[in-house]
């Protein structure tokens, strides 16, 4: 694939997967296809479950402008915060250059950097680590400990995790998602789904106190290795926040596009 053919199937399994995630949390959820955006939004108190994302390639100027606005506009109609995720490399030189201020007058500021990433790296070899021991989600016991570890590691209140995966058939009986326990205290954990011959990667946490030595990385290696085992999928995507970026490599993947998250303007 081409750099950009990679930046836009991370958009697809952006909007492809989201989809999925938000009508989990709420069969009523807003989930539109609108000219230029994918709205994803279940209004939840998790805030990554509230998602709006611009699609198609080489975005001008006016289009980028047209489309922040629409953006913002959706935003503001919605009761709980959410994100506008922003893929860089859909844009032209000149919508570049103008984002910044086009993204001011649309009222949207910015939250911060994530990185579009994918790779043909499956079969991986069965993980391990040496103070830890993996187990699957299951148990809405073993869910809230997950909802937590990613509550603690997004720096979300714990309430707010659990509003985003409590009761949550699909993140039980459909993913691939695994804690990373260390004794019986869970440390980390992460999250693999088949989306379109992929496997997609997500709510990869840490406890921050934890942080720094592999945990994230291992059981990341265990959500991917168990997801292959399972589907015979070879390739797979996720979206990097600025903490993961440095460990997904080591993986095997391959950054595509920048990735700017935005919020509205309080």
């Amino acid at each position: 694939m081409t750099d950009l053919s990679e930046s836009v199937e991370s958009v697809e399994q952006l909007a492809l997967v989201w989809r999925a995630m938000v009508l989990d949390r709420d069969p009523g959820a807003d989930v539109r296809e609108l000219p230029g955006l994918a709205v994803r939004w279940a209004d939840s108190r998790f805030p990554f479950w509230n998602c709006v994302t611009l699609t198609g390639a080489g975005l001008n100027a006016g289009e980028l402008e047209r489309r922040l606005a629409e953006a913002a506009g959706v935003m503001r109609g919605k009761q709980r915060p959410g994100f506008l995720w922003l893929f860089e490399d859909l844009l032209d030189a000149r919508a570049r250059a103008a984002l910044d201020a086009a993204a001011e007058r649309a009222g949207l500021r910015y939250a911060f950097p994530g990185t579009g990433m994918a790779g043909d790296l499956l079969p991986l070899p069965e993980p391990s680590h040496p103070e830890l021991t993996f187990a699957r989600v299951t148990t809405e016991e073993q869910l809230r400990a997950y909802a937590d570890l990613n509550a603690r590691g997004y720096g979300f209140p714990l309430e707010d995790g659990r509003d985003g995966l409590a009761g949550s058939r699909l993140w039980k009986r459909e993913a691939y998602a695994y804690l990373a326990l260390r004794g019986t205290e869970p440390v980390a954990c992460a999250g693999t789904f088949p989306a379109d011959g992929r496997l997609f990667v997500a709510l990869v946490a840490t406890d921050p106190r934890h942080q720094r030595r592999g945990y994230g990385e291992a059981v990341t290696r265990k959500a991917l290795y168990e997801g292959a085992r399972a589907t015979g999928l070879t390739r797979a995507t996720l979206h990097a926040t600025a903490a993961g970026a440095p460990v997904y490599p080591r993986i095997g993947f391959r950054p595509n596009s920048p990735i700017r998250f935005y919020g509205l303007r309080d």
